[in-house]
């Protein structure tokens, strides 16, 4: 899954979005592109339950 995280900035951005994903699913492979502003997600968990884990950890994201 690719996500859209139009706030993501910096590298504590990455580190705080890499936190919430490992939070929903510790096994979730996550490859971060910061410049693009998107994240690429391999996760069993489901969507609602990982946009929900960076919602609450302060980053709207969208599927892309």
């Amino acid at each position: 899954m690719r996500l859209n995280v139009e706030n993501m900035t910096c590298g504590h951005c990455r580190a705080a979005v890499e936190k919430a994903i490992a939070s929903v699913d510790p096994r979730a492979k996550v490859v971060v592109d910061l410049p693009g502003r998107t994240v690429d997600v391999e996760s069993d968990a489901g969507k609602e339950q990982l946009l929900r884990a960076l919602r609450d950890e302060g980053y709207e994201a969208r599927p892309i």
